[in-house]
């Protein structure tokens, strides 16, 4: 039984892969037919085509002379004092009166109203948070080995977690069509969000206490400077009390020690430097690092009208082709 049914089963098994290689020759030739059926469709119509991307450049290179281009002033900025959220506010302020026509805000400003047209303000960060943000969490893990250090070697770190942590430099991009008024309203808008009070104040405090710092920093580095001083005298001073390595020895037998004040001495300068560029970067709460100059807006390859306006006409008419086709299948079929 077994020896007979064998041969079946061969047969069979012919059968089947047979008919799988017609369907896949079928599938083949469907999409050769396809591929022909569209060739023979572009033939029928080049001319046509041609036509009408011969038309939609023209239209758009015409579009393209008589518009008025857009042009961009970028500011690349850096928010001082946690001002990096009041920075987006503020835009998003100045943003919603343009749409709104605030006359009375923009008056205020020495803007007119009807000069606005088509002007824009926008705001975008130069940064990765997440990097920031990390780095933000290995200076705040370094702080720890600096647990009863001297409270200059602290603020100095305390700044640079500060500039770490947060995002430094973003960029405000003012978009209008005409070019000195254009950079003459985004000036004036700078000054306006520079202008905040609470900000002001604050800058102002921190710079007095800045400079304070520097002098009493000064005064220290020069009384070291003195201890210094006197330490070599008495090495040179054959009546000299003897001293150990590393230590200065004065008539009341208090032992100083030189290393330390050597260590003292850098930290204070270190933190002299770090004040200076306080002072000179600290001047506003929102710091403009480049005011740039007006430049065209420069468009994606699909957004220029030459291109798109083609794209849109040759679109229309594959769109006006295949409803001709569907209506002449439903007249076939009804």
């Amino acid at each position: 039984m077994a020896e007979n049914n064998t041969p079946n089963n061969n047969s069979s098994d012919e059968i089947d892969l047979g008919q799988l290689f017609q369907l896949i020759g079928k599938g083949f030739n469907s999409i050769f037919r396809g591929f022909l059926r569209v060739f023979l469709y572009l033939k029928k119509n080049a001319l046509i085509l041609l036509g009408l991307i011969a038309l939609g450049g023209a239209i758009g290179f015409g579009l393209n002379r008589i518009t008025t281009k857009k042009l961009k002033t970028e500011v690349i900025v850096k928010p001082n004092l946690d001002s990096r959220n009041y920075l987006y506010e503020v835009v998003d302020e100045i943003q919603s009166n343009i749409k709104a026509k605030d006359t009375l805000f923009f008056k205020d400003l020495g803007i007119d109203i009807e000069n606005l047209d088509g002007f824009e303000v926008t705001v975008e960060s130069l940064g990765d948070t997440r990097k920031n943000n990390e780095q933000g969490t290995e200076y705040l893990e370094l702080l720890k080995g600096f647990e009863g250090s001297s409270e200059a070697i602290s603020d100095i770190v305390r700044a640079e977690i500060l500039s770490k942590s947060t995002l430094i430099n973003h960029k405000i991009t003012f978009y209008f069509k005409d070019p000195i008024l254009g950079q003459d309203y985004a000036k004036k808008l700078m000054a306006y969000i520079n202008s905040n009070a609470y900000f002001n104040e604050l800058i102002e405090i921190y710079n007095v206490n800045a400079e304070e710092r520097i002098k009493q920093n000064t005064n220290l580095v020069g009384q070291i400077d003195g201890l210094i001083a006197s330490y070599g005298d008495k090495l040179a001073s054959k009546d000299s009390n003897p001293v150990t390595q590393g230590t200065i020895s004065f008539d009341t037998e208090e032992k100083i020690d030189l290393k330390g004040l050597f260590d003292l001495k850098n930290g204070l300068l270190k933190d002299i430097e770090s004040k200076k560029v306080e002072l000179k970067t600290r001047t506003e709460a929102v710091k403009v690092i480049n005011f740039g100059k007006p430049q065209q807006v420069q468009k994606a390859f699909f957004g220029k009208k030459i291109i798109l306006i083609p794209l849109l006409l040759v679109g229309l008419f594959f769109l006006g082709s295949f409803l001709r086709l569907l209506n002449k299948k439903v007249g076939e079929v009804f």
